[in-house]
């Protein structure tokens, strides 16, 4: 079974009474196994492929994710476009709590993972100024306009190591670069742009980070994204049959990398 269209999850996000499951793949890579199965089936009558990023029993922490494997199965699949629905936190404080933001730049500020697939002897140099596909996010933001959903039509995500949160001191020297915060983005979305797909990142803000004064928690993260994944959903099932086909030149970003 092929899907045109991969949705790697974060935290919070994989909700089975909205996915008809069809097939589970247990795939091996060049790069070990990815985060878990496979899931292949339909969304909202939308056939998808779908990986739990940290696992389906959350089993891997942000900085072992196995980033390369679940990009590379993807690709394999026939997956042309990933949608990552993510948690963050707000470094501003009109990003509240329970809105969403289709992100369009990120800052990096991971420290000890792997970046590419283009580890030598060959080298290549990708553009990745605008890191986001463009034709995927105008549709989402179109779809959330008319819903008449709260989303921020842009947004800097910082990413940093993980898995602990922010010191205040940092989250402070954050706050002055980026609109919001997480751990998952880098190397994902540029090891996609590697591969030619397109990707576009739906963030859902679970708390404010510590530069507000408030201590942050899992658990507090977790209760925010059961609150407001309705949101999620509703978008998802109302934008993915708009962007089946696709009007993008992403693929072009690796037209002199190697094929898979």
């Amino acid at each position: 079974m092929k899907s045109r269209i991969g949705i790697i999850g974060g935290s919070g996000v994989y909700d089975p009474d909205c996915f008809i499951l069809e097939e589970r793949v247990d795939m091996d890579t060049p790069y070990g196994k990815p985060s878990g199965d496979v899931l292949l089936g339909k969304l909202y009558d939308v056939d998808v492929a779908f990986i739990p990023r940290h696992g389906e029993q959350h089993q891997h922490p942000p900085h072992m994710v196995p980033y390369h494997a679940n990009i590379y199965a993807m690709k394999e699949l026939g997956v042309e476009a990933i949608i990552s629905p993510c948690a963050v936190g707000s470094l501003k404080e009109e990003y509240e709590p329970g809105q969403l933001v289709i992100v369009d730049q990120f800052i990096d500020f991971t420290k000890t993972r792997d970046y590419t697939f283009f580890d030598g002897p060959e080298t290549f140099h990708l553009s990745i100024a605008d890191p986001f596909c463009p034709h995927i996010t105008e549709a989402f933001r179109k779809e959330g306009d008319r819903l008449g959903l709260y989303i921020h039509s842009q947004g800097t995500y910082v990413c940093i190591e993980g898995p602990r949160f922010s010191t205040k001191g940092e989250s402070m020297m954050f706050k002055n670069f980026a609109d919001v915060i997480g751990m998952t983005l880098v190397p994902e979305c540029q090891l996609a742009r590697e591969m030619g797909m397109c990707y576009c990142s739906l963030a859902m803000v679970t708390d404010y980070d510590v530069w507000k004064d408030s201590p942050v928690s899992f658990d507090m993260v977790m209760k925010t994204m059961k609150d407001n994944l309705h949101k999620v959903s509703k978008l998802l099932e109302k934008t993915l049959p708009r962007i089946v086909e696709r009007k993008c030149r992403c693929s072009s970003a690796a037209e002199s990398a190697p094929e898979v």
